[in-house]
């Protein structure tokens, strides 16, 4: 009982975030937080209610899914946002993306501080013939 009202309260501060954020990445980032944390819990319940082997290692398996999948998923739809521009709410005091996506290719490109820092791999040994 006590589960299942905490996970729903988590489900509702969700969706309470979901109207009350200013823009689509932060929307993303707190819906997939406490809509995640908040349908485990729902489970964990479930799976308390029953005290059943069968019904909690199904609970355990979606709830492992859900861990899994979620931030995968929101990062990717993000990513995806980024690229076709959706605009960041005007307030937003920095965007550390800017500037390091190739258009063309949508790689990630890094300063030239980490370029020097990072191991040498078969692409960038490729590139430096300086050795």
């Amino acid at each position: 009982m006590i589960l299942s009202g905490v996970g729903a309260l988590f489900i509702l501060l969700a969706a309470i975030g979901f109207v009350r954020m200013p823009d689509f990445f932060l929307r993303v980032s707190v819906t997939t937080k406490a809509a995640t944390l908040g349908v485990g819990l729902v489970l964990c319940s479930a799976a308390v209610y029953f005290y059943n082997s069968s019904v909690t290692s199904r609970v355990l398996a979606i709830i492992l899914f859900l861990l899994l999948t979620a931030p995968v998923a929101a990062h990717m739809i993000g990513r995806t946002a980024y690229f076709i521009g959706t605009k960041l709410w005007e307030e937003s005091v920095m965007d550390d993306l800017k500037g390091m996506y190739e258009q063309d290719t949508h790689e990630l490109n890094s300063s030239e501080e980490q370029a020097n820092e990072r191991p040498k791999t078969e692409k960038n040994v490729e590139k430096d013939t300086d050795f």
